[in-house]
């Protein structure tokens, strides 16, 4: 195994040159520096990242913690985190917690055990106030990715989803539509709690009754409640409109839709939260609240860093990214109308 005193024999330099030149500390000649990097090349040395994150206290490692992959919001988070990271000289360990607390806990183990520096951090639910307690207790930094959790501290990157809601809902009600269900995740998940708290306002705010009927609640990741939609559509006054509270479940809306022999939107209309990145850029089709997600990604990812590195006050810092409405092909005037 090659060792620093083996480069500081070969460059003819002190070991101590050359662990400042592996760590870029101190002050060294540019013509020495050279030197040693040129050493270094030639025998192939690989620093021991251990040995280099006692001398830092850090291991410049990060986690990125997500529910849901598959998800495209979630993937170009995960682009904007990494290219992040990388600009300020760290790595990144992913993780995907498919909204399971039973495997965001397993991921939880694994960072502790890995000494990361921080974690970026988007947790399944409100019972992850657990996951999230023992962090804290080993003094590991996380930022709040897109979602928070009741009584716990962090800093926070987030989009304004009861106002994106609140846009939706006064899109549809303009456009006429009186009966207006809502397809939301888990109401343990923090966006799903200020989605629907939006939705009912933009109700309100027109003098239509909230009506808790045409409210159904089932996981972020997917929408396959045959029978909940069955429920939807056979009332005496079925919903002329559907908002879904992310693409994945306006996805799973339209297809059950379809099935039926329903039309998007000439017989009922859908809008949604998140866009679907390249796909509707070749077919835009869908209403959406579109939230910035790489700068979720790359913002959160700059601010953990902040926090790690001290370059933060004490209190915790909350960022909330603008949204942009874009109007497409799938929400029309009520076909009633």
């Amino acid at each position: 195994m090659i060792t620093i005193y083996d480069i500081a024999k070969k460059a003819n330099v002190s070991a101590m040159t050359v662990s400042k030149v592996i760590n870029r500390t101190g002050r060294i000649s540019a013509a020495t520096r050279e030197r040693v990097q040129n050493v270094i090349d030639e025998l192939g040395y690989i620093p021991n990242s251990n040995a280099r994150s006692l001398v830092l206290q850090r291991t410049q490692m990060l986690s990125l913690l997500i529910t849901d992959i598959t998800n495209p919001f979630y993937t170009t988070v995960a682009r904007g985190a990494e290219d992040a990271a990388h600009l300020r000289g760290y790595r990144v360990l992913f993780g995907n917690s498919d909204e399971d607390y039973c495997k965001e806990q397993e991921y939880v183990e694994a960072i502790l055990s890995t000494r990361v520096d921080g974690v970026l951090f988007a947790p399944a639910g409100d019972r992850s106030y657990t996951h999230l307690q023992q962090l804290q207790a080993r003094s590991i930094p996380f930022v709040f990715l897109d979602r928070t959790v009741p009584d716990i501290h962090s800093d926070v990157i987030t989009g304004d989803s009861h106002q994106g809601a609140l846009e939706l809902m006064r899109y549809l009600i303009k456009l006429g539509h009186q009966h207006i269900a809502l397809v939301n995740g888990s109401s343990e998940v923090s966006t799903a709690r200020l989605r629907e708290q939006g939705y009912m306002e933009g109700l309100r705010e027109a003098g239509i009754a909230p009506d808790p009927s045409l409210v159904l609640r089932t996981s972020y990741r997917d929408f396959s409640d045959d029978e909940g939609l069955e429920r939807l559509l056979s009332r005496p006054q079925p919903p002329t409109a559907v908002f879904a509270a992310n693409n994945l479940l306006a996805i799973g809306v339209i297809r059950l839709l379809r099935k039926r022999g329903l039309r998007v939107p000439e017989d009922i209309s859908v809008v949604c939260f998140d866009d679907l990145d390249l796909a509707s850029a070749f077919n835009p089709f869908l209403t959406v609240i579109a939230q910035p997600a790489y700068e979720f990604g790359y913002q959160g990812m700059q601010l953990l860093i902040d926090r790690i590195e001290g370059k933060l006050p004490s209190d915790a810092q909350t960022i909330i990214l603008p949204s942009e409405m874009r109007i497409r092909a799938s929400a029309a005037v009520p076909a009633s109308n």
